[in-house]
């Protein structure tokens, strides 16, 4: 079943050539510019396609994204800065809107310059009013190693409004801000300043919650545009909305992760501050020693607790008060006998493992998703260029 865009947006979705004949450029614009909210990532080899598209919106405002595919174009000197601002002015000169209107997003390899005529021949295609509404085709159009398009769509409880999101994103994900590439969109009538307010919440409870890896992208971008095309919505609605399409789409993306084989949700509860919470559960999902308990089903909750001990600036951590479960179970403190720790190799070795972790120095809590860390992952990394 397609998932059609919210009313005012169109897209046009191509294969210009820049690696394959998938389809690798893709454009969603609005017939003006309208309330649009983004982060970045903060990678200090981060891209011109960032640099441009943190400048164009700083006025909370855009009427297009561009995202081209399976090219970085990072660490490509003065011609990959030149070729991204000549991007962004064509497609503006096909849409009718001004330059700064425009943003742009790129992902792929780092270091090699876009095929240039193969991008202004895609160019000189693209139509003044795009109209493709299936949300399904633009999220094919961003993929790069992706296994499958990742689309979520959610009401706007009150109101006909929705929001729909794609996203990009299997490797090279640790956040320092978004985490890859998704761009969210909603008919609501929203003003700008309320929705990067709203939106940069969401992003810090989902796609700042997710690692695959620990290695930060130097292209990650995330950003909503709001059409008004459906009028005004209850703030709260919008934003639990908003916040509904973004956790489905991290599960995606850390589900997805280079050869995972397990989703790993870990759950960090009764700590000092959100914070600290994050802070531990980042550490239990990010070590390669828990991944591969989780790959091999091996209900090992040592590795937890080690991973909690390297947080060692949280004073107030005792280790004598923490509980560690996995899923339902308790396994630290109480004292499991082989035929149980047997009997959770079974949970360990399902598509979905919960690792949860009560710290007891405090009320606040945090969850983050990542994935087992395979052989497959090594393999697909090491021939990543070749």
């Amino acid at each position: 079943m397609t998932t059609e865009l919210p009313e005012g947006f169109g897209a046009h979705v191509a294969n210009v050539g820049i690696k394959d004949d998938t389809d690798d450029f893709v454009v969603v614009a609005c017939g003006r510019p309208v309330p649009t909210a983004a982060v970045f990532t903060r990678s200090r080899f981060s891209g011109p396609s960032v640099t441009l598209s943190r400048r164009n919106v700083a006025d909370g405002h855009a009427q297009a994204v561009v995202v081209i595919s399976k090219n970085a174009n990072v660490a490509t000197g003065q011609l990959g800065i030149d070729h991204a601002a000549e991007v962004v002015a064509a497609v503006a000169a096909r849409l009718g809107a001004d330059p700064a209107d425009v943003l742009i997003a790129s992902t792929g390899v780092i270091g090699r310059t876009y095929p240039i005529e193969r991008v202004r021949e895609g160019i000189a295609r693209l139509p003044e009013t795009p109209a493709d509404t299936a949300a399904d085709s633009a999220a094919r159009g961003i993929m790069t190693t992706d296994t499958a398009p990742k689309i979520a769509a959610a009401d706007v409880v009150g109101s006909g409004a929705r929001v729909v999101g794609i996203a990009k994103g299997v490797g090279m994900i640790e956040p320092d801000m978004a985490t890859h590439i998704s761009l969210l969109f909603t008919d609501a009538d929203v003003g700008a300043a309320d929705l990067d307010a709203m939106f940069r919440r969401v992003v810090d409870r989902t796609f700042n919650c997710v690692s695959i890896d620990t290695d930060t992208s130097t292209s990650d971008t995330s950003c909503a545009m709001a059409s008004g095309s459906a009028g005004p919505v209850d703030a709260g609605a919008l934003e639990q909305a908003l916040y509904d399409v973004a956790v489905d789409l991290t599960k995606q993306i850390a589900r997805d992760g280079e050869g995972a084989h397990s989703l790993i949700e870990v759950h960090v509860d009764r700590a000092r501050d959100a914070a600290q919470a994050k802070r531990v559960a980042k550490t239990v999902v990010n070590s390669p020693l828990v991944k591969t308990a989780v790959h091999g089903g091996d209900p090992n909750w040592g590795r937890v607790a080690m991973a909690i001990g390297k947080c060692s600036d949280d004073d107030d951590i005792d280790q004598a008060a923490v509980v560690i479960r996995f899923g339902d179970d308790e396994v630290f403190p109480r004292v499991l006998d082989d035929g149980a720790l047997a009997a959770l190799s079974s949970y360990m070795s399902g598509d979905e493992v919960r690792i949860h972790v009560s710290l007891m120095s405090g009320e606040a809590d945090a969850t983050v998703w990542g994935c087992d860390l395979s052989a497959e992952y090594v393999r697909f990394n090491a021939d990543y260029t070749t």
